[in-house]
């Protein structure tokens, strides 16, 4: 016996899942919506919709057929949102370029992905200067401009956004096709080797897009709905934002983008606009909790959820004093990229708020749709006692299917039919996730594990620490010994031996294994990141692994 499959009428319409179906309802539904671009610019969903078709007629004037890529150099704005839409939906590739990469990087995305045409912003004409010849083959460049003065560059500008935008169609006819038709590009920010592209599919980010709304709607803590404001901290190319724009489209609420990350500008525009939900690195929540402005801010109604490295207990409890609901999420750029959200279950909203706080930093509940496993090296499940650690491998179906152009890391990435997070956690009796070290960070000591965010986060309760990372470097007898960096707060004395004996007393309550002590602590005034704002162990390994030779 096989399975039955469907018949189908020949006149059934066969409803493909594709970006261009989560713009249509709430256009109809919510046009007198807003979407705000930082101080610049005010527009609503109409406005959107029809500034969607206009953009995308702009571009098929321009060339730009079905299967051709267009990259966008930009800050977070209505833009970037217009091309998540205008783009994929006409059939052709967006990439959205990591401005935050050096320019060698960027060129190296730009020749790899083929783009055919290049929407950059004014700032960054500087970095197409440096790079243009060198630029296969050379591109059609359409300006994005906050100023509206042409600036002075030696670049052939093929068209001006706004003027593009005002000669296009407004009853542009975007096409059906496969659903499985790429639709986005962009390039990890992996610490080793050159960047990968991940690619993902029209079916992809819709399912991606309805299996974290369907996590986020509805009542209870960490929740995402129709009369919330959304402004996102995350860039936008970096995961789409982490997808959560296409949400907030389909959803109907109220958008607000805020251009460049200053913490006062943020501020801002979370209190002006009224903004209620936001996702950001614990970096960048970090800064803003910093901010001299933050006492002028009613914070109470607003939602966090924080990804892109763990949230530690410190800083969740800062923000949960300040009235914020904050959570961690996890994914990464291969998949989409949220599988987890730290929500609290129903009968967890009466417990007292250290033990609410336990479960907000761990890496939460996978969310619909996400088969997440902890497995040995033989890829047996290991016990949900939230003691035995294994990697975190995991199934959905919106992971990336592999890195563009590179069958070799595509086969490890998805070996034994699996995902590969590189992750390293454990599962608890409640089925909450909990990352305890990248695969590669782990720090190998004497046959002991210790876990560097484990210690990052025991660290980070000291009053008198804004910042810290803690790395292995190597050591002869152990193999490898804990190396702290901390970056201690303006207005607070505090020493290596302070640290130490700080961490003393979490060995002296069973908490931390002796092992876990650094040998050395050193104090700097910043603490190296990538491009999206996560802790670059790799660069802190070369930089201070010398100092176990002496060096």
């Amino acid at each position: 016996m096989s399975e039955k499959l469907i018949d189908r009428t020949p006149s059934a319409y066969y409803y493909p899942l594709l970006i261009k179906n989560l713009l249509a309802n709430p256009v109809r539904q919510f046009p007198d919506q807003e979407i705000v671009y930082g101080d610049f610019k005010r527009q609503t969903y109409h406005d959107l919709g029809e500034r969607v078709s206009r953009l995308a007629s702009g571009l098929a004037g321009l060339g730009v057929r079905r299967g051709d890529t267009v990259a966008v150099m930009d800050w977070d704005s209505h833009r970037y949102l217009e091309c998540f839409f205008a783009v994929p939906m006409m059939g052709a590739v967006l990439h959205t370029v990591n401005i935050r990469l050096s320019p060698e990087q960027i060129l190296y995305t730009i020749n790899h992905a083929e783009d055919d045409v290049i929407l950059v912003n004014t700032e960054f004409l500087p970095i197409l200067e440096a790079i243009r010849d060198r630029i296969e083959p050379v591109k059609k460049l359409v300006l994005l401009n906050d100023t509206g003065q042409t600036p002075a560059t030696t670049l052939d500008i093929g068209a001006e956004y706004e003027a593009l935008l005002a000669a296009g169609d407004p009853d542009y006819r975007f096409p059906d096709f496969a659903e499985d038709t790429r639709a986005t590009t962009f390039y990890t920010t992996g610490t080793t080797g050159l960047p990968k592209g991940v690619y993902f599919s029209h079916r992809q980010l819709v399912l991606h897009t309805f299996g974290v709304l369907s996590a986020l709607a509805g009542t209870g803590q960490g929740r995402f709905n129709r009369d919330d404001v959304y402004l996102p901290i995350t860039p936008m190319f970096h995961v789409h934002a982490w997808g959560v724009p296409y949400v907030a489209t389909v959803l109907g609420v109220k958008q607000v983008y805020p251009g460049r990350y200053v913490p006062e500008h943020l501020l801002t525009l979370i209190e002006r606009e009224n903004v209620t939900f936001s996702h950001c690195v614990p970096t960048i929540l970090q800064m803003l909790l910093a901010s001299p402005r933050v006492d002028e801010t009613d914070l109470s109604r607003w939602k966090v959820t924080i990804g892109g490295a763990a949230l530690p207990q410190a800083l969740a409890r800062q923000a949960r004093d300040r009235g914020v609901d904050v959570f961690a999420a996890y994914g990464m750029s291969e998949t989409c990229p949220i599988l987890t959200l730290a929500q609290l279950k129903p009968h967890m909203l009466d417990w007292d708020e250290e033990r609410q706080l336990d479960i907000r930093c761990k890496t939460g509940l996978p969310i619909p749709l996400v088969e997440l496993r902890v497995v040995d090296e033989a890829m047996n499940d290991l016990p949900h006692d939230g003691k035995t650690p294994g990697e975190v491998v995991v199934r959905a179906p919106w992971l990336t299917q592999g890195y563009l152009k590179d069958p070799r890391n595509s086969e490890q990435l998805w070996r034994g039919g699996y995902l590969h997070t590189g992750d390293i956690g454990v599962i608890d009796q409640e089925g909450y996730l909990k990352i305890t070290d990248r695969l590669k960070d782990v720090i190998k000591t004497g046959g002991e594990w210790i876990s560097s965010l484990e210690l990052e986060d025991l660290i980070l309760k000291h009053p008198a620490v804004a910042e810290t990372a803690v790395v292995g470097i190597p050591d002869p007898k152990w193999g490898e010994r804990p190396l702290a960096l901390v970056v201690s707060r303006p207005d607070r004395d505090v020493d290596e031996a302070a640290i130490r004996g700080w961490l003393q007393d979490f060995v002296d309550k069973g908490l931390l294994s002796k092992w876990g002590i650094p040998d050395r602590v050193l104090f700097v005034e910043s603490i190296p990141k990538t491009s999206v704002g996560k802790l670059n162990k790799k660069a802190m390994r070369e930089q201070y692994s010398p100092l176990a030779q002496g060096g």
